[in-house]
């Protein structure tokens, strides 16, 4: 299986495989066998992997592959991270671009083995890496232990598996090849007795070996004319009473050796062992070179390492559980004194640190503050356990309780912290660290989706007198934030007296204060000023704080622009919100621009660009567990899917749309733009009266009305045909009556003059009002629904049937062009009742082949075929490196080809002599 991987990268496709096995059944030899066939066969290598005590370093598996360290990873971003306090962005776009660089130059094979250890932000890491290089001849072979109970391996095991990993397991061995292996290892033919004896191995190899050792060792099978029996029975069956016998045979000075070095880690530094012994490394040469000869430790680079995982645990294990926990204990304390990294010492302070003890809390405490940037969640871990161990009347306690918060938070636990904010609010007796930690939980309330409650809880800090300035700004920020979210407008008069004395409120306050405003006046259906709020908050954020910043306010800005279809501004500032949210390192908000870029896509009638930034962004918060917009994803897929006539695939999206809402995954954001498309879906599905119900049971009176017309300039004229099509005129009047207001007060944007003339010219069955819809959408997809409304109201008139079918004919180019299936066969349907066929243009392109190509996958066959990685290629088509992996993807697929070498063998075959074409 390994060697077709090998093959098949030098041929230019990337692999990845799966290894799982318990411990001993032959995961790092395979690993160290795939690797030496690697490098015979030209592949550049990279080797990392994992140990218990060292599953606290940030990367560390990957880091050691590539041969550095996290701490040289992390001095390479320092120069370019900015404010950023979260650098997990930062350390996968560095090593993605470090591992491209490698594969660029040829087959490499990445092994990372006791994946079990791994921490999160590697996990993250992969996830993220993997599928981003899948294009390269890149091979991966991760292994980790069998019920290890990660479940972050696991999550990573079956989503690997399910994008098409080839999964390994190494099962225990069968009877027939235990009797190869103690032929093998013994030279002569077993009987019966002795292949009794080997079954209590388990089938596991390791084991099994040695326990056949020992039957040498201890003279206990005599061989006889080519065959091998026993002649003593007293050797162990089981595993770990196998270790200990080898050990046992080890002198008193070396076991004691070996017990010290054991607690250092499965491999160790001879000078760290020394230090430990209070011994000159030359001290130690008699029990190190016993221990190797007698085969338990053997070199590893530097280092020296137990031969196996089972002879470190069966030698840790041989010491009382007093006299380990010591001796971590001392280890930490050796590290600590060192300075430099404190991560090593705190994985030795988990083990033996106790409740009382300040200078294990305080190397707790730099662990924390070293590795929150690079793994928060790794820091959630330390900073509850010295939380943990500070007494109730310790001065530092309430500092520790802050900042445990704040790890749980940026780990995506906002349960936990929510949980350890409330029940620390209990016992706090100062008022100003009350309202710190109040705050605290707001914002974690507020990240949580939970936005009443958050306001609740930005209320009370503000109640108290004498706040600091600064814990003052961003309570009301988060007051303001949560009252936007939920669509609350009682603070509208208290955001205006903040905007009225900024100067009095500071940066913070004033971007919530002015978001809130944008919302406020956007349900009143004042377009221009709800843009200029939030114009403004964005410009105050940019120049602001990191609190002020961390509101995201170009978020809103690019939703009310995409509602306007003020495309070009649009793209500008997602673009610089891509920027800032790497910049700040807020990983929280890592989806949000491929899922709103995903919303815009389908406000441009680019269907599958859409699909592809929405699943980009929906995956992408599986992975990081931010989940706040994860409604808008799901809404745009759904739409989607309706346009391209995938029924089955909208009502799976609904079906995730709700699930995610009804477990509170994430705020409302995006709810009821989602709303719309579950009627859109329901329609599909059940016919216009069922989703009249629909609509009327999700959005309930004037404002929220209102607000959907504002959001979806397309819903004035769905909605207005659908109630006529459920016999509720009057609904569909009212409709019409607030799109034709929206777009009197608003007379600087055409696209609800165009909605409201569209819904007009449907109701009232007028061809003048329809035709100047068409001509004055801005979008794709709304001219082909214009043009085929006035199709259906021409062909109602006697004598217009030819203008019925120029305006059928309009729309089923539009509806062609931009891929929404459904719509197409819907007109072809109608044009064939004046007799006029249209054969289904799918198939003018052929399904594979060259040929099968759009001009975009051309475009970017084109400069993949240069050597150029995704993200060049996405700059320099001013696209996003999620639409250049779809389209990449596709053009794979089309091609039958799974590498961008195979991509570069066909473009210089089949490409013409002049420029690559324009992307759509």
């Amino acid at each position: 299986m390994l060697t077709r991987a090998l093959c098949a990268a030098e041929g230019g496709r990337g692999g990845v495989v799966l290894v799982d096995g318990q411990s001993g059944m032959g995961k790092t030899r395979l690993l160290a066998e795939a690797a030496e066939a690697a490098a015979d066969r030209g592949f550049t290598v990279a080797r990392g992997g994992v140990e218990e005590p060292g599953r606290l370093e940030p990367l560390a598996p990957l880091t050691a592959a590539l041969g550095e360290s996290t701490q040289t990873l992390l001095a390479s971003v320092e120069n370019v991270r900015g404010d950023a306090a979260d650098l997990r962005l930062w350390l996968v776009q560095e090593l993605q671009a470090r591992l491209e660089r490698r594969a660029a130059h040829g087959p490499l094979l990445v092994t990372l083995d006791d994946l079990h250890w791994a921490d999160p932000t590697t996990l993250l890491a992969l996830r993220t890496l993997i599928p981003e290089l899948a294009s390269y001849p890149l091979v991966w072979i991760l292994s980790r232990t069998t019920g290890s109970g990660d479940a972050g391996v696991d999550r990573l095991y079956e989503v690997l598996e399910r994008e098409g990993a080839t999964r390994m397991r190494l099962a225990a061995l069968d009877d027939q090849a235990v009797a190869e292996v103690v032929a093998d290892v013994l030279g002569a033919t077993p009987d019966a007795e002795v292949l009794e004896l080997a079954a209590g191995a388990g089938g596991n190899p390791f084991i099994l070996v040695e326990l056949l050792g020992g039957l040498l060792d201890e003279s206990a099978v005599e061989i006889d004319d080519g065959r091998a029996r026993l002649v003593s029975r007293r050797l162990p069956h089981r595993v770990q009473e196998t270790a200990r016998r080898r050990l046992g045979r080890l002198s008193a000075h070396c076991r004691r050796v070996l017990q010290v070095a054991a607690v250092l880690g499965r491999s160790f530094d001879v000078n760290d062992l020394a230090d430990m012994l209070g011994a000159l490394p030359s001290r130690l040469l008699p029990a190190v070179e016993e221990a190797e000869a007698t085969g338990v430790v053997v070199p590893d680079g530097d280092l020296l390492a137990f031969r196996h995982d089972l002879l470190w645990r069966a030698m840790t294990e041989s010491m009382p559980e007093s006299a380990r926990q010591a001796l971590h204990r001392q280890a930490a304390g050796m590290l600590l004194d060192r300075g430099g990294s404190s991560i090593r010492a705190a994985a030795h302070l988990l083990w033996s640190a106790r409740p009382g003890d300040p200078e294990a809390v305080a190397g707790l405490d730099r662990a924390v503050r070293e590795v929150l940037p690079s793994s928060p969640q790794t820091a959630a871990d330390l900073a509850v356990r010295a939380l943990e161990l500070t007494g109730p009347s310790d001065a530092g306690r309430f500092d520790r309780t802050v900042t445990a918060v704040y790890a749980l938070s940026n780990a995506g636990r906002l349960a936990d912290a929510i949980g350890l904010a409330r029940a620390a609010l209990d016992r706090a007796t100062r008022p100003r660290q009350a309202a710190q930690l109040r705050y605290e939980l707001a914002y974690t309330l507020l990240l949580a989706g939970r936005a009443a409650e958050a306001v609740t809880e930005a209320e009370r800090v503000l109640e108290q007198r004498g706040l600091p300035d600064e814990l003052r700004g961003v309570a009301e920020q988060v007051l303001f934030r949560g009252m936007f979210a939920n669509h609350d407008r009682r603070g509208h008069e208290r955001a205006e007296a903040v905007v009225a004395a900024g100067e009095r409120h500071g940066p913070t306050a004033l971007v919530g204060a002015h978001m809130l405003l944008s919302s406020d006046t956007w349900a009143e259906g004042r377009c221009a000023e709800a843009i200029g709020h939030v114009r403004e908050a964005t410009r105050i954020a940019a120049d602001g704080p990191i609190k002020a910043r961390h509101a995201h306010p170009r978020l809103h800005l690019i939703s009310l622009l995409t509602d306007t279809r003020q495309i070009e501004e649009a793209e500008n500032a997602l673009r610089i919100a891509d920027e800032e949210i790497t910049a700040l390192g807020h990983t929280t908000y890592d989806p949000c621009p491929a899922i709103f870029r995903g919303r815009l896509r389908l406000a441009q009638s680019r269907l599958d660009d859409a699909a592809a930034e929405a699943q980009a962004g929906l995956g992408r918060a599986e992975e990081v567990g931010a989940h706040a917009f994860d409604l808008l994803g799901f809404a745009v897929l759904a739409l989607v899917a309706v346009l391209r006539g995938d029924i089955d695939a909208a009502v799976r999206s609904v079906e995730r749309y709700e699930s995610s809402h009804r477990r509170g995954r994430g705020a409302t954001y995006g709810m009821r733009w989602g709303d719309w498309a579950v009627t859109r879906v329901v329609d599909a599905r059940a016919g216009a009266a069922r989703a009249m119900e629909e609509f009327h049971s999700r959005f309930l009176g004037t404002l929220e009305h209102r607000r959907l017309l504002m959001t979806e300039p397309n819903a004035a004229a769905w909605l207005t045909r659908t109630a006529l099509a459920a016999g509720e005129r009057p609904v569909g009047e009212a409709l019409t009556a607030m799109a034709e207001t929206l777009a009197h007060d608003n007379p600087g944007f055409p696209t609800y003059a165009a909605s409201a003339a569209h819904a007009r010219g449907i109701l009232d069955e007028d061809p003048e009002a329809l035709a100047r819809a068409a001509a004055t959408y801005l979008e794709p997809w709304s001219r082909a629904s214009a043009a085929e409304d006035l199709g259906v109201l021409r062909a109602r008139t006697p004598g217009a049937h030819e203008a019925a079918i120029r305006h059928l004919d309009e729309a089923l180019t539009g509806y062609r062009r931009v891929g929404a299936a459904r719509d197409a066969a819907r007109v072809r349907a109608r044009l064939r009742e004046f007799g006029v066929r249209r054969r289904n243009h799918q198939g003018e392109r052929p399904a594979s082949g060259w040929a099968a190509l759009t001009d975009t996958e051309r475009a970017i066959a084109a400069l993949v075929a240069e050597g150029l990685t995704n993200p060049q290629v996405a700059t320099r088509m001013f696209i996003s490196p999620h639409t250049v992996k779809f389209h990449l993807g596709q053009a794979f697929r089309k091609l039958g080809i799974g590498s961008r070498v195979e991509l570069a063998r066909l473009f210089a075959e089949n490409a013409p002599e002049s420029e690559p074409p324009a992307p759509e």
